[in-house]
């Protein structure tokens, strides 16, 4: 006769001694064929990392394209594409890059309804502005390979935005499956 007694599957790791934590470890795991949890990513913290990303993706493009011959002479001289360098053209630049450095923390902060709007707006705006970007450079290569990826980030959100989960209320009525009454089963 044993002494020893299985525990409850309610009762916590903490109170199992060595042997039953590793038995009831592999009594979970046994079977199933990926032992790595896969949890839900809130919307948010998609939208944040993909915006995230974009910042990340911006900034070494515009580092990198210093090393394109004559880029730094042309800085030298005051001239940055065709435009004199000036307070108004950096004023416009940095306006231009707060947009997605601030929808990282709007997009964490915002409540569900206003995120999913201004996601979707912003979003559909710098879709254009990226494409800009290429506007009268000769390396394709790697202006398409970085305005492509821009491109794939945004509509990443745009379709995060969109397909935003919805919760239903009480109150709003249910259109897909209508409620129907409980059966009551014999007892």
């Amino acid at each position: 006769m044993s002494t020893h007694t299985t525990a409850p599957e309610s009762v916590g790791a903490s109170a199992l001694g060595p042997t039953e934590t590793k038995e009831h470890d592999v009594r979970t795991h046994r079977g199933s064929p990926n032992p790595l949890e896969n949890t839900q990513v809130p919307v948010q913290v998609k939208l944040a990392a993909a915006w995230t990303s974009l910042m990340f993706l911006y900034i070494y493009v515009d580092y990198f394209h210093l090393y394109k011959p004559g880029v730094i002479d042309d800085l030298r001289a005051g001239v940055v594409w065709e435009f004199q360098i000036s307070q108004t053209l950096l004023t416009v630049f940095l306006a231009l890059m707060a947009v997605p450095i601030l929808m990282i923390v709007l997009s964490v902060i915002l409540p569900a309804r206003a995120n999913r709007v201004i996601n979707l707006a912003v979003a559909s705006v710098y879709v254009p502005v990226s494409a800009f970007n290429a506007v009268g450079e000769s390396w394709t290569f790697f202006y398409g390979l970085s305005i492509g990826l821009e491109v794939l980030l945004l509509a990443f959100i745009l379709r995060s935005a969109w397909t935003w989960p919805r919760t239903t209320s009480p109150s709003t009525p249910d259109l897909v499956a209508p409620r129907r009454p409980q059966l009551q089963m014999g007892r």
